[in-house]
């Protein structure tokens, strides 16, 4: 059946204010309501659909992105885009909710982060999602303390508290901060609903639209789309630092902030040296810029200890510190901090209140019975002990089978392999492949802040499964190389879309 006839005479409205790609969305779904569509029909390819709006592939999958969030639609991964069966197709709700959503700056990777933390798809092994090993939380460890100290807190403790959060949360933060050489007092600390709420808030209060922003490139995904959402313009720093670029940038655009992950980065695992982490500082000390240090990893190390934070070595006052206790304890916590000057604190409290009053003090109490209770040094030393012996099952595995498709550098701490093909073809083309041998992993371009058409990085998290189950997921992945080395596929290749399955 040739669907392109049902769309071809359907006209693009320009002075409709919804974006094109939700225009492209409406029409189809109107005719797959009509069952002009019917069910299980095979649509159009993204560049089929995108030649016959006369717009960009990238607003081409944007459409079949929101049809399929409706139910309308499905995806075959290396098949195509179908109407969804008549037991998904829903009547137009009374509301037009389409035509009321603001407009939303989206990207084919748009919904990364959200499928990151999705469930993985049946008998695949994801090496995709940056999260510890369920099987490590102190569950145990959280009973005992709840039983023991449950008696002894004040009730008031569990009602409204303060937006800037706990008070004996950010006191117990602010010592375990000055033992790692990070001068803080609990006025210098805003608790936080995870690191992320960190980065939003700092883009609310500091970015305007226009205004630029550096980052390092890769870096973070989430990073990347808080900043985007605010409109800023990113300047790009290779992850190896390259100071006299920076000062370039300081110099000719002026940037507002500096984002990095200096230790353990996500996703390249670098570690940024003492001494350029001396000269980074002076430098923004130079040019009055501001730095957000994100730090989620560096309690994590395997071989050497880090070099000291980058706030520990901020003597003017300029440098944003971000801390989380996702990846050391449990994700399901929700329990981050943010430490800076007590003005910055007071600002960033007035913007949260908008979001959420204050985080959960049920789990601010929790985390400070554990830090008070001095369980955090024996919970680490059995986490470092375990991601170690899972670290260096992986690069076993990966320089035993894949050593001759892949380059890839042992991390000293952090939860990922950065790796990179040798061969032809793309790491979105190997994901592709991947998925049909039920593995998954995160291409590099969604880690990248300016798009590639030829990427050929990606990331493995080890932190996430046993030694038995990554050596099954890296036998995966050395098969699915020799099924890509067999096909000779070329970087010439169009890219495929396909989302980490995970």
């Amino acid at each position: 059946m040739d669907i392109s006839k049902h769309l071809i005479n359907s006209e693009l409205d320009t002075s409709d204010k919804r974006p094109l790609y939700m225009q492209i969305a409406f029409l189809i779904a109107d005719k797959i309501q009509k069952q002009t569509l019917p069910p299980g029909i095979k649509l159009p390819s993204e560049r089929e659909l995108a030649d016959l709006f006369g717009v960009s592939r990238t607003t081409a999958i944007n459409a079949y992105r929101q049809l399929e969030q409706q139910g309308l639609v499905w995806t075959k991964v290396g098949s195509g885009t179908y109407v969804s069966p008549v037991r998904h197709v829903e009547s137009q709700p009374e509301v037009p909710w389409l035509q009321l959503f603001t407009p939303y700056p989206q990207d084919p990777l748009a919904s990364t982060l959200r499928d990151l933390v999705a469930t993985p798809a049946s008998n695949t092994i994801s090496l995709a999602a940056g999260l510890p090993d369920p099987a490590l939380y102190p569950l145990e460890t959280f009973t005992e303390l709840f039983n023991y100290h449950i008696d002894r807190v004040s009730p008031a403790d569990f009602g409204y508290i303060p937006v800037e959060g706990y008070h004996p949360f950010r006191k117990s933060v602010a010592a375990m901060l000055n033992e790692k050489g990070i001068a803080a007092s609990a006025e210098n600390i805003l608790a936080l609903s995870g690191s992320q709420q960190g980065l939003y808030l700092v883009s609310k209060i500091l970015l305007a639209p226009g205004d630029y922003v550096v980052t390092e490139t890769p870096t973070f995904i989430g990073a990347i789309q808080v900043f985007q959402a605010a409109g800023a313009r990113i300047l790009s720093l290779p992850c190896r630092q390259n100071l006299e670029l920076l000062e370039d940038y300081l110099i000719r655009y002026r940037p507002k902030l500096l984002y990095i992950i200096p230790t353990y980065q996500n996703p390249s695992g670098r570690v940024l040296p003492a001494h350029e982490r001396q000269d980074l500082i002076k430098l923004a000390k130079r040019h009055r810029l501001i730095i957000l240090e994100d730090d989620p990893y560096s309690e994590l190390s395997y071989d050497t200890q880090p070099p000291p934070a980058l706030k520990a070595l901020d003597h003017y006052e300029g440098l944003i510190y971000l801390g989380t206790f996702s990846k050391i304890l449990c994700p399901g916590l929700r329990t981050g901090y943010l430490v800076g000057p007590p003005v910055l604190i007071n600002r960033l409290a007035l913007e949260k209140q908008f979001i959420d009053l204050h985080s959960n003090n049920l789990a601010q109490w929790l985390v400070t019975m554990f830090l008070s209770e001095g369980m955090l040094a024996q919970h680490l030393a059995t986490v470092r002990r375990e991601y170690k012996r899972r670290r260096d099952a992986m690069a076993k595995a990966l320089q035993r089978l894949c050593a001759g498709e892949i380059e890839f550098a042992v991390p000293e701490g952090g939860f990922f392999f950065w790796c990179k093909l040798k061969q032809a073809g793309t790491s979105q083309q190997l994901l592709q492949e991947a998925v049909n041998n039920r593995i998954s992993f995160v291409p590099g371009e969604v880690f990248q802040t300016v798009p590639t058409n030829q990427d050929k990085e990606f990331r493995l998290c080890f932190a996430a499964h046993n030694e038995a189950i990554l050596l099954e997921a890296i036998q995966r992945l050395a098969k699915t190389l020799s099924q890509i080395r067999k096909k000779h596929l070329s970087t010439a290749s169009p890219p495929c879309s396909v989302r980490p399955i995970i």
